[in-house]
């Protein structure tokens, strides 16, 4: 008997968690179950569960002809809102091509939703609703020992005795069967053993479930039961991420530092035990961090961790509304202390169309966050999900949303569908220019020309929008053309811009195409040749490029002229291991000072 476990990710470098964890879990309690029941081990070694990951950019019938090619029994989907949809188009396919397979829906899209999925999806069997490691194991255990059920009327009743499931029964009636006990975590077996293929995609570890908060927008408030993962557990599992060198570990605890003294020893252990590579990534309550957790992150090499706070608003009323307990004081200083130590990406969230916040709070919202200097400000915009108090409280704050996933507002009481509109080209303005990391030195300039960072984001949304620039897939060097003709529009010191520019699209990459603004090199070609040549010989600001001779040199690395006349030297042998930003050093400095932020 095949059990196929199946995920739509949003993209390639996603992997999905849960369906790792209830394969590991299952395969522990049927092997369990084989030791119990001898009489019946036959039929437990004839389970399989496999795998199957996909995303929601490939067309449903590709998935759809996988998922025939392997044959199962019994398929499980992993449900979200950003790939109920593409689900819901392959699963009314899979009883024509796969007739007699079961199909079960779990995940939070499901579970929130499961009496109108079963309502409307006829093909569906039912739906895992509570917590997935136990729901799957039984599930597993009941298709797989099918034959050993003495009557095919007993299999309802099997059925029945599988806590935490919606299913229809064989006279097509509803039934819902009881709540499902939560799990100690420390019985759910690490989900990773082989990384075949993982190479380059992005691990998702959990070392707590659940959340002690009750923010009303998030699922997570329904239950704020906390339980952990022993910490020697944590600390054994880490390891198998360090000595394996993945590059990305991500934690999908919901608030890791909620348990102070759980996550001090976390961050103190992948301190001592920092492979060099390995980078984590903490989505945490900024606000928790005290002087001991700065003392830690003092320590540790650029790039090992990364924190993720979710800020949501600055307005006080809209904090107090959403059930968020923060300290906008506190989160400020350690945001501060944390930029000190220039070694940790920090990402800050807001959430538009949140109660009491209008237009003009939200601005406000926008520009206290940009003020603490976060390596991403990322703005999002509030998802209204079945089962969450915020859905309960819909009429009474006027909130309009879509009735299809991922149920994203489109108004509010304070907020109108156009100025959601013109937030969501602020928003991609942030995120084509600030976000990208890419524009670090330009912005730095403007930001002092404009009243404030909204207005400054607002009035390069409307140039795009008057030059009809969305929806179209620009280029890098096409973003660089664009802002420096809104730049020249401003009216401010295009000799400055232009540096700064130039600057800024050499410190990532050396590219090979120049933008039209950028000035020509032919007078100081010789200047730049004879300065490689130098390099060859005798090695004063290229350390480690010995063996290659001046050509090599002169393709590895970069020389621009600024203004001033001055040169500047981009070496992309040395880069900042945060930022990933070229070393860029002024060639004329004895002391080889860095220029450009480098």
């Amino acid at each position: 008997m095949k059990f196929l476990l199946t995920a739509v990710n949003a993209k390639y470098i996603h992997s999905n968690l849960g369906i790792y964890s209830l394969k590991a879990y299952a395969h522990a309690f049927i092997s369990q179950k084989a030791e119990e029941e001898p009489q019946h081990s036959e039929a437990y070694k004839r389970i399989r569960i496999e795998l199957a990951e996909y995303t929601i950019n490939q067309q449903p019938d590709e998935i759809l002809q996988d998922i025939y090619r392997q044959k199962p029994q019994v398929i499980g989907f992993s449900c979200y809102i950003w790939n109920i949809w593409h689900i819901r188009q392959i699963l009314r396919e899979i009883p024509k091509i796969l007739p007699g397979t079961d199909i079960w829906l779990g995940g939070p899209e499901a579970f929130c939703n499961a009496r109108r999925l079963l309502e409307e999806e006829p093909s569906v069997t039912g739906i895992m609703a509570g917590e997935g490691e136990g729901i799957l194991a039984d599930l597993a255990v009941y298709y797989g020992t099918n034959e050993i059920i003495p009557e095919e009327g007993l299999k309802d009743g099997y059925l029945r005795q599988i806590p935490g499931i919606l299913f229809r029964d064989r006279q097509g009636q509803m039934v819902k069967t009881g709540d499902r006990p939560l799990l100690d975590l420390d019985t759910i077996p690490f989900p990773y053993t082989d990384l075949d293929g993982m190479e380059h995609r992005i691990l998702y570890y959990e070392s707590s479930r659940g959340c002690p908060y009750r923010c009303s927008y998030c699922l997570s408030s329904i239950d704020r039961t906390v339980r952990f993962r022993s910490l020697e557990l944590v600390k054994r599992e880490l390891d198998f991420f360090l000595n394996h060198k993945v590059p990305q570990v991500k934690f999908v605890d919901r608030t890791f530092n909620c348990k102070r003294s759980h996550a001090l020893a976390v961050w103190k252990y992948l301190l001592e035990h920092d492979n060099g590579i390995t980078n984590f990534h903490f989505e945490i309550a900024g606000d928790g961090i005290g002087q001991e957790e700065l003392a830690v992150f003092g320590k540790m090499r650029k790039g090992l961790i990364q924190l993720e706070t979710g800020v949501q608003s600055t307005n006080p009323q809209t904090i107090e509304e959403i059930r968020r307990e923060m300290d906008l004081h506190r989160l400020g200083k350690a945001v501060a202390a944390i930029n000190s130590c220039q070694n940790i990406h920090q990402h800050l969230d807001l959430i538009a169309g949140l109660p009491f916040e209008g237009l003009e709070s939200f601005k406000k919202s926008f520009d206290d966050v940009y003020a603490m200097r976060p390596e991403q400000l990322q703005l999002g915009f509030l998802k209204v999900l079945s089962g969450s108090y915020m859905a309960e409280m819909a009429g009474e704050y006027g909130i309009l949303y879509h009735e299809t996933p991922p149920y994203e507002v489109l108004s509010t009481k304070w907020l109108t569908y156009e100025e959601i509109l013109q937030l969501k080209a602020v928003e991609e303005m942030t995120e084509v220019y600030y976000n990208s990391r890419q524009f670090t030195q330009t912005l730095k300039e403007m930001e002092k020309h404009w009243e404030s960072s909204y207005a400054m984001f607002e009035e390069m949304a409307w140039y795009y929008e008057t030059r009809k620039l969305f929806g179209i897939r620009h280029n890098r060097l096409a973003r660089y053309e664009i802002l420096y003709d809104f730049l020249r529009q401003q009216g401010g010191d295009m000799e400055q811009y232009r540096d700064l520019l130039v600057c800024d699209l050499y410190l990532r990459e050396n590219l090979k195409s120049r933008p039209s603004f950028a000035r020509d090199l032919t007078p100081w070609k010789e200047r730049i040749r004879l300065f490689f040549r130098e390099e060859e010989k005798q090695p004063r600001y290229l350390k480690g490029y010995e063996g290659y001779d001046a050509r090599q040199m002169g393709s590895m690395a970069h020389v621009e002229v600024m203004g001033d006349g001055s040169m500047i030297l981009f070496d992309y042998k040395n880069r900042d291991a945060l930022t990933y930003n070229a070393k860029a050093v002024k060639i004329d400095d004895q002391s080889s000072g860095r220029l450009c932020g480098g």
